[in-house]
């Protein structure tokens, strides 16, 4: 054969495996598709994964399962997504912790979240919720700061893990009020649990995962951590009007995909989240829950993790936090 009629017959192998790779991107997903979470199951980025994967399975008509992956406060999970193959069919919903602050506090890592990861949509934004026990009859964010002045030694802060953003809120409420506080980490949702026994005093959790508690009266919500209040918890005030002065902080959340992700199949799932964010039924069930629905372009969230990460390493910087 001659060298033209192997570089013709290249050629041809080549069109063919491209015209291959853009129908199967073009009829993705066919098969099951897995959801990866950082965190315990009944945590909010796993009630977000579960509630936003029923929309996508009925839309893709596809299986859409949510695997719980918790451990070295998101890292694991994060990791795990990083290393999968790059199709589409293994995504992560993270948050801030694991996306924007582990990596300035975490030194041993081998992995880049802002080069390992596609962004790939930005889909709620919660406010952190200062909570305690109601068998520890305490009413007030003010009287909980009185109580941490009077007896530090007695009233520990919970989180669900170094880094986290209930961790940087204890160490917010620490800074703001002139406190000082003990500050117990977690692996995810067990950190509530102690709460609601009383094992442990206060924590601040994201507004989907205590809301249920809350209605039940197991727990007392006494201030939110953003600069306004949420409109699912109106009476609620929040940490800057509690009288810490300076307190602000959310949680926000999105769907990741390895780097590398053909951009078609990023580009589907960003419109496809898009369009099941914005069903009546659901975006009602996630704002009573806290969650404010977001969605917007590849574009957009990717620079909004850019200027997250830089926001946190210069905050972690000036805690001195590093593992």
């Amino acid at each position: 054969m001659s060298k033209k009629m192997q570089s013709i017959g290249m050629l041809c192998l080549g069109i063919m495996a491209c015209a291959s790779m853009a129908q199967a991107q073009e009829n993705w997903p066919t098969q099951t598709v897995k959801t990866v979470v950082s965190f315990s199951a009944g945590g909010t980025t796993d009630i977000i994964a579960r509630e936003i994967g029923v929309g996508l399975g009925k839309l893709w008509n596809q299986s859409v399962v949510v695997e719980n992956r918790p451990g070295a406060a998101g890292n694991i999970g994060t990791q795990s997504v990083v290393r999968a193959a790059p199709d589409g069919y293994t995504l992560l919903v993270n948050s801030v912790g694991p996306i924007a602050i582990n990596p300035h506090i975490y030194t041993k890592t081998d992995f880049d979240t802002v080069k390992d990861l596609q962004p790939i949509i930005l889909i709620a934004d919660v406010p952190n919720v200062l909570v305690v026990a109601s068998s520890l009859n305490i009413k007030t964010a003010e009287q909980l700061g009185e109580l941490v002045r009077d007896k530090p030694e007695e009233y520990n802060c919970a989180s669900t893990g170094v880094g986290t953003g209930s961790h940087l809120s204890c160490e917010l409420m620490a800074r703001t009020g002139n406190l000082k506080l003990t500050h117990i980490p977690y692996k995810g949702a067990d950190a509530l649990n102690d709460v609601l026994s009383g094992r442990v005093q206060f924590m601040f959790a994201t507004l989907p995962s205590v809301s249920s508690h809350i209605a039940s009266g197991k727990l007392i919500p006494l201030a939110v951590s953003t600069a306004n209040r949420s409109a699912a918890l109106k009476d609620v005030p929040t940490m800057q009007e509690a009288g810490f002065k300076g307190f602000e902080m959310s949680a926000w959340f999105g769907y990741f995909a390895p780097a590398k992700t053909p951009r078609a199949i990023i580009d589907k799932i960003n419109k496809d989240i898009n369009a099941v964010i914005q069903e009546p039924d659901l975006k009602a069930k996630l704002s009573r829950e806290g969650a404010e629905p977001i969605g917007g372009t590849v574009e957009f969230f990717t620079d909004f993790v850019k200027s997250e990460s830089d926001k946190w390493k210069a905050f972690t910087k000036e805690l001195d936090i590093i593992l």
